[in-house]
């Protein structure tokens, strides 16, 4: 079983890190090969329009899009997350998003670098409570019905939903490759290892 890290910008050493420890062979990825070899993708946190121009320049949007619909278990973290879903909210001109996951995400709704913060969340699969390091973070707007609330986070506005579950993809509005607990890279790896009929 092999995991790929998108090694274009981003937590790359960090993702691969947490991928091992879940149990993976973990491998980044730059090329068309290297999505075409493996089992699952992790999408990094960065700037997500960079990433996105990135993709297109490498020549993996549409392989990387073709490879979601057809049901490779995937994980976004911030970024990964805004390129993740269906709608983007406060994107740029031109933005794309790869439409693996029926949600709309609002891109830096926590706000600019300086208001970058670290939390606890409910991780609703066990119930306790997770660490997590939001960086200029996105949040879900809105979802369809189907997809799977993983933790939420207490805001002025109210609770504001920051890792879903849509079939094998999840995607956070945190880095958990950086707090050094690996329940959502484990949560990957089952999927890579059991993927659902």
């Amino acid at each position: 079983m092999t995991v790929g890290v998108l090694a274009l910008q981003g937590d790359v050493r960090e993702h691969l890190a947490a991928l091992e420890r879940a149990g993976a062979t973990a491998v980044g990825v730059r090329r068309l090969s290297e999505l075409e070899a493996v089992d699952g993708l992790v999408l990094p946190g960065g700037e997500s329009t960079t990433i996105d121009k990135l993709l297109r320049a490498f020549g993996l949007f549409e392989p990387l899009q073709e490879r979601l619909a057809a049901g490779m278990p995937a994980l976004g973290s911030c970024a990964g997350m805004i390129l993740l879903a269906r709608d983007i909210v406060d994107g740029i001109e031109g933005q794309r998003s790869l439409g693996a996951l029926p949600i709309a995400v609002r891109r830096n709704a926590f706000g600019r670098q300086v208001d970058s913060a670290e939390t606890e969340v409910v991780w609703r699969p066990d119930g306790t409570t997770m660490h997590a390091t939001f960086i200029r973070a996105p949040w879900v707007e809105s979802y369809d019905a189907g997809v799977e609330v993983l933790a939420t986070v207490s805001a002025p506005e109210g609770e504001r939903v920051v890792a879903v579950r849509s079939g094998a993809v999840i995607a956070t509005a945190f880095h958990p490759e950086i707090s050094r607990d690996d329940r959502v890279h484990r949560l990957l790896v089952d999927l890579v290892e059991r993927p659902e009929g």
